[in-house]
Formats: structure tokens, C-alpha cells, sequence
């Protein structure tokens, strides 16, 4: 079976979701070409009926939340797969021998062309090298050139839909000036294709964004997982979040030194999610305990700002996570992110596909938590709550 296409019936009607639900979020790390795994997951929801009415990214993941966010559901999958095959369509080998050494040699061969050509529909490089050029001109700041990239979101993705709102969209980026993480969200401002390009743009290698009168670098400098934001909303929404994570924090000893990069990239842009997550925890705990103590105190003897405390205390927003992280192949190394092949897209996809499946087969990791207990979260792969 080609996972990348898409079933025509679901186990469920559109817009399934757990009793208690209120919200299906859709959280997607930065990663570059490992984004594939982030469209498998994507896919194997969309054949469950379970289709996120709130999408946020960073990097690869704002450009992959940006064709969800902006197409209607028939449209989602066509829409990634399109964008997939166009940026991974040049050929590198025409046969490669079974084995990982090959494997290795291969990926090692496409990430070299990455560098020299760039991608299809993506970057391509600038005509000067930057270390020719001179300070204030267009090619001194960046190595490559994502006009490309704006076309295909052009292409792509509708903004109008996404500024109408059917869905949350947001993205984060960082400002290159103050170095402050922030967010574009469409409940605030009205998204364009330089939103997403800006949420993407990694220095050195992808030039600095303009929007307004500031410029912008991919969010992943500071955080490569835009789950906070989420966190940081006060909705009071029960929520089912999709974690999809592109880099993991664990991993094995490096024995070279090209598995020492591999490994440095891995914890760098990890981004800390299992903290992030059990920060969250431990303050909603906190409320929740704050709100018992509150109802054992007379209500006479309450002070205004405790009765107002009570009220918003009443019905704490209850969160599960499931945490799905790409599990790097053995033949991968520190290249894994901008190796651009069309085998290793189609790899990655079937991945996130495999995974999600998977987890949406263990029924019970789906439903909300009993009210009072604030988040659960599932590893995925670690087969083990916390």
C-alpha cells in the first residue's frame, strides 16, 4: 500500500473527535526534509476522520500546517503530496545496491546536490556567495534564495481560507533584532506566505524575512516545538494534541564524529518538549489543588479576588498529549534534515503514517482526562505514560 494515498472512506465521520473534545490540535516541530513524517501523520487522521481544528508549526512544520490550514479536508492530501514530490523530484541515483553503506553513500550524494543546487520549488542559491558579496546587498546575508518557495505557497495553499478563520493557524518565528520568539496567529493578524517563509528561514542558510518593519529567522533558533503556545491559551478548551516531534532528545552514544553532529543536531533542536509538558503539569496540579483548598473556605469569608480565583479555577481546560517522535534509520546521519530524496520522503511519510496508525488503535490514550486531572501525556514510543 502507498501510504501517501489517500483513502476514500474513515472510520469515522469528519470532524470525529473523543466525548469531552473540544479542540484536535495539530503541534509540528521544525526539521526540514524529515517534514514527511509530519504528513504521514497527517494522512492516517485524515482516514480516521479526526481532522485538527487548530494547526501550529515552526519551520517545516509552519509550511506543512499552512497546506493543512489552507485547503479544505479533499483537498489536504493532494495539496502535501504536491509539495512533497515537487521538492524531492530530482533523481539522484538510478539504482541504488541494498545495504546500508549504500544507503549512506546515496544520502550523503543527495545532500551534497542539496547544497550545491538546492531544491526544486523550495531554495536555490544565490548567483553570488555571500562571502562575495558586498555588506547591505540582497545575497550578503544568506546562501540560498526562497522565491521559489513563495511561489509554491502560492500555489499551494488558499490565505484567504486561513484568514477566515476555520481553522487556528499560527507559527513562530524570532526576531532577528530584539532575538524575541513570537508567534504570527490568524486570530490576531492576517497570515501571508511571508509568515511561513519566515518561520522557516534558518540562518545562514535561508535569508532573513521582512515583515513590516522588523525581519525574522526560523522560530527553531529558540524553539523548535510551538506546543507552548497552545499551553499558553486560556480557552478553557479540553484538547487532544497531536505532538509531532522531528528530533529526539534520546538517542545512543555517537561512536564518529559524524554521529557526534547527528547527535548535537538531535538535543539541540529537540526543544525540551517532556519539560515543557511536565512544567504545564505541575502548575495545573497546583490549580487544582488552589481550587480544593478554595471550596473548603466559607464563601463569606472569601476575598474578592479569591472569589474571582474560585470561579476561573472552576473548569480547568483538560489536555492529552500524545508524543510521536521520527525514529532516525540507521543509515541516516547528520544530514537526515536536508537530504531531499525522493526514497527518503517516501520513507519519512510511511513513518509518520505506521506511527499514527498505530497510536490511533489504542483507543484508550484517545480520551480526555477525568476532570481535575489537568494533562496526561503518552510516549508513543516509549509505550509508557507520565
Amino acid at each position: 500500500m502507498d501510504a501517501r494515498t489517500p483513502h476514500t472512506e474513515t472510520s469515522h465521520p469528519p470532524g470525529w473527535r473523543p466525548e469531552r473534545c473540544d479542540r484536535v490540535a495539530l503541534v509540528l516541530q521544525g526539521g526540514g526534509a524529515l517534514g514527511a513524517y509530519q504528513a504521514g501523520v497527517y494522512q492516517a487522521l485524515h482516514e480516521e476522520g479526526m481532522e485538527p481544528d487548530w494547526v501550529c508549526g515552526v519551520s517545516i512544520g509552519a509550511i506543512n500546517s499552512s497546506i493543512i490550514a489552507g485547503n479544505p479536508p479533499e483537498k489536504r492530501l493532494e495539496r502535501l503530496r504536491a509539495f512533497w514530490d515537487r521538492i524531492t523530484a530530482r533523481k539522484v541515483w538510478h539504482y541504488t545496491p541494498d545495504g546500508d553503506i549504500y544507503r549512506k553513500a546515496r544520502n550523503l550524494t543527495s545532500s551534497m546536490m542539496t547544497t550545491t543546487l538546492g531544491q526544486p520549488g523550495f531554495f536555490k542559491p544565490h548567483d553570488v556567495n555571500p562571502w562575495f558579496s558586498p555588506a547591505g546587498a540582497k545575497t550578503a546575508t544568506s546562501y540560498y534564495d526562497t522565491t521559489p518557495l513563495r511561489e509554491t505557497l502560492l500555489e499551494l495553499v488558499d490565505f484567504d481560507r486561513i484568514n477566515a478563520r476555520e481553522m487556528h493557524f499560527a507559527v513562530g518565528a524570532v526576531n532577528v533584532l530584539t532575538g524575541n520568539f513570537l508567534y504570527f496567529d490568524n486570530k490576531k493578524e492576517v497570515i501571508g506566505p511571508e509568515h511561513i517563509m519566515a518561520s522557516g528561514a534558518l540562518p545562514p542558510a535561508l535569508p532573513m524575512v521582512k515583515i513590516g518593519t522588523d525581519h525574522f529567522w526560523d522560530g527553531g533558533i529558540v524553539s523548535n516545538t510551538p506546543l507552548q503556545h497552545l499551553l499558553d491559551q486560556d480557552d478553557k478548551k479540553n484538547s487532544l494534541v497531536f505532538q509531532i516531534d522531528l528530533f529526539s532528545a534520546r538517542g545512543q552514544l555517537p561512536r564518529d564524529i559524524q554521529e557526534v553532529m547527528a547527535r548535537h543536531k538531535d538535543i539541540m533542536y529537540s526543544s525540551r518538549t517532556r519539560y515543557n509538558t511536565d512544567v504545564h503539569r505541575r502548575i495545573s496540579n497546583l490549580k487544582s489543588d488552589y481550587y480544593k483548598a478554595l471550596l473548603k473556605i466559607p464563601q463569606d469569608q472569601l476575598s474578592n479576588h479569591e472569589r474571582i480565583m474560585l470561579e476561573n479555577l472552576a473548569d480547568l481546560p483538560q489536555l492529552t498529549i500524545l508524543q510521536m517522535i521520527y525514529q532516525q534509520k540507521a543509515y541516516e546521519g547528520d544530514s537526515k534534515d536536508y537530504e531531499f530524496s525522493a526514497t527518503s520522503m517516501r520513507e519519512h511519510w510511511l513513518s509518520g503514517y505506521e506511527d499514527t496508525t498505530r497510536t490511533l488503535k489504542r483507543r484508550e490514550w484517545l480520551h480526555m482526562p477525568e476532570p481535575g486531572t489537568g494533562v496526561v501525556v503518552h510516549d508513543v514510543h516509549r509505550e509508557r505514560d507520565y
